[in-house]
C-alpha cells in the first residue's frame, strides 16, 4: 500500500483529497503544516507528497527544497498560485507535477497514479549497484566513467558523462537549464545557459535515438518510454 503525505492547511481540501485517495487504496497522512510534514518524514516517510505552497510557518517552497536534499520521492504541488512563474519555481525546486486550485479530485488521483506508475517503471527497468547503472539500452559504469548505448561503448567528454549520469539517476525528472548548469558545471560557473543546449546537441549527435527530451521553455529530461505503455 502506497503511503501519501498531504501537507495542506485547508481542512476541507484535506478531507476531500484524502477520501478520494483512500477509495483508491492509498494510505494517507494528513498534515496541516510543513513542520508536521518534516516530522513525518523523519519518522515514517511517505512514498509521495501532495504539497500546498502557502502554508503557515515554513512554506511549501522551503519544504520542497528540504525534501529534495534527501530524496527524489515524488512531489505533486497544489496551489492557488496560478502564475507561470510560480509553476516554474515549484518545478525548479523539485516538484514533479503542479495542479492549480480549484482542481478536480479525480484529476489529482489520475496524476497520482500516473506518477507512481512512472516511478515503478523506472525502478523495474533500473538495474543499479554502487558502480553500475543500467536503464533500458543505457549502461553506465560510474567508477570507470564508461558509457554504453545498445551494447556499444560511446566516447563522451567529462561534461557529457556528468550530465547523462545525472539524468539517468533521475529518470523522467525534468531539470531546468539553470539547475543543470549548477549540477554539471558548478555553482561558480558564470557563463550562459546556452552551454547546456550545446552539450545536449553533442550528446544527441553521439548517441542516436537516446530519449533525451526537451521540456520546452524549461530544460531537459531523460525519458523512459515504458511509462506510456
Amino acid at each position: 500500500m502506497k503511503h501519501i503525505g498531504i501537507v495542506e492547511d485547508d481542512s476541507n481540501i484535506q478531507n476531500i483529497v484524502a477520501a478520494f485517495l483512500k477509495q483508491e487504496g492509498f494510505q494517507i497522512s494528513l498534515l496541516s503544516s510543513a513542520e508536521d510534514g518534516w516530522e513525518l518524514w523523519k519518522k515514517n516517510p511517505p512514498d509521495m507528497w501532495i504539497l500546498d505552497l502557502m502554508l503557515p510557518g515554513m512554506d511549501g517552497y522551503d519544504f520542497c527544497k528540504r525534501i529534495r536534499k534527501e530524496s527524489n520521492v515524488p512531489i505533486i504541488i497544489i496551489s492557488a498560485k496560478d502564475e507561470e512563474i510560480d509553476k516554474i519555481l515549484g518545478l525548479e525546486l523539485g516538484g514533479d507535477d503542479y495542479l492549480t486550485k480549484p482542481f478536480s479530485p479525480r484529476e489529482l488521483v489520475a496524476r497520482v497514479k500516473r506518477l507512481f506508475k512512472r516511478v515503478d517503471v523506472m525502478l523495474k527497468h533500473q538495474d543499479v549497484d554502487d558502480d553500475r547503472l543500467k536503464i533500458g539500452d543505457l549502461l553506465i559504469y560510474r567508477n570507470d566513467r564508461r558509457l554504453f548505448w545498445n551494447g556499444e561503448e560511446k566516447e563522451v567528454t567529462t561534461k557529457e558523462f556528468d550530465m547523462l549520469l545525472l539524468l539517468a539517476e533521475n529518470m523522467n525528472r525534468a531539470f531546468s537549464r539553470e539547475e543543470l548548469l549548477i549540477k554539471v558545471w558548478g555553482d561558480d560557473y558564470f557563463g550562459s545557459d546556452r552551454a547546456v543546449d550545446d552539450l545536449v546537441k553533442r550528446i544527441r549527435k553521439k548517441i542516436d535515438k537516446i530519449p533525451l527530451e526537451t521540456v520546452w521553455g524549461y530544460g531537459y529530461r531523460l525519458r523512459d518510454k515504458e511509462e506510456d505503455k
